[in-house]
């Protein structure tokens, strides 16, 4: 199974990407249990970095990750998106320049294919004239980012990126069991993996087939979700009391304010971080927010503690 974390973007105290913080992420998700990172996402605040800051960003995280495969043998795939205009050619610019500064795989954010929600044809003609102007060796991928709006993906859209044989990944974020269920079994034989970023879903999309895991819930344990994707069939009984513990804590997500969240965490995990962020206020995470988040990190320490029992 494949695990991957959406990357957050730390700061400085004056409010520039933190490039050294990040890096430091990176090591501490690889010595996790991870497989891999989405870069340039959602989570890294990607509607409000300039692309300067997208590129170099990625271009770091994307050179670390690969000094850890080599230091240590073991893949650590990083995939990147990063396009967040809404002219195709100002998009075209973006894709190509995250893609030179080095990826594993490039992610297009499905609503960027179809901005105005037009239909599968206008998502699929945008597409292809995308991906005619990307380096014909670039491995792609689907992403249905919640912003500005969550475009779906339909059956029709997942036949087409199958028979361009151009796309590897999707991070999917339909929330749904049965639309995943249906989606693995379009998939199915092909070399296109589909990551579930829902963590209530998670157990089942792999019971029916899905390929792993992709979402912000690795930003507070991820070792709990590479133990999942590791032993979910070896050892049924307590991946269905992961699961429950891992579901309740996935609720945080829309409670508290995500990702100030997670930078408080990466504190308590011991790197330091500022409580800054572009799009929320440092205000929104309280002391309240704070609790939830010590809380969350005793009781997935203790459940770590008895896995490895």
């Amino acid at each position: 199974m494949d695990i991957f974390t959406t990357m957050i973007t730390p700061y400085t105290a004056e409010g520039k990407v933190d490039y050294d913080t990040a890096l430091k992420y990176v090591d501490w998700y690889f010595e996790n249990g991870l497989g891999g990172i989405f870069a340039v996402c959602q989570s890294s605040e990607i509607f409000y970095l300039s692309l300067e800051e997208r590129v170099e960003l990625n271009k770091r995280v994307y050179a670390r990750a690969k000094e850890l495969e080599r230091l240590h043998g073991r893949p650590f795939t990083v995939v990147s998106s990063g396009h967040v205009s809404d002219s195709l050619e100002d998009q075209i610019t973006e894709l190509n320049a995250i893609y030179e500064s080095g990826t594993d795989a490039l992610i297009m954010i499905t609503n960027r294919l179809d901005p105005n929600n037009e239909g599968d044809d206008v998502f699929i003609a945008n597409a292809e004239r995308i991906i005619a102007a990307l380096p014909r060796e670039a491995k792609l991928g689907l992403y249905e980012c919640p912003h500005p709006y969550k475009r779906l993906v339909t059956p029709k859209i997942l036949r087409w990126c199958l028979s361009t044989g151009r796309f590897y990944y999707m991070k999917d974020t339909c929330c749904d069991a049965a639309v995943m269920k249906e989606r693995c079994k379009i998939l199915d034989g092909s070399h296109f993996k589909l990551l579930n970023a829902n963590c209530q879903t998670f157990l089942e999309s792999m019971q029916n087939g899905g390929d792993g895991y992709c979402g912000i819930m690795c930003n507070f344990h991820p070792s709990l979700y590479a133990w999942m994707g590791e032993n979910f069939e070896k050892e049924p009984e307590k991946a269905a009391l992961v699961q429950s513990v891992i579901g309740t804590f996935g609720f945080t997500e829309v409670g508290l304010p995500y990702p100030l969240t997670a930078k408080y965490h990466m504190n308590l995990c011991g790197i330091p971080t500022e409580n800054l962020a572009r799009n929320r206020k440092s205000e929104e995470l309280t002391d309240y927010g704070r609790s939830c988040m010590q809380q969350m990190k005793l009781a997935t320490d203790a459940l770590e503690t008895y896995l490895k029992q």
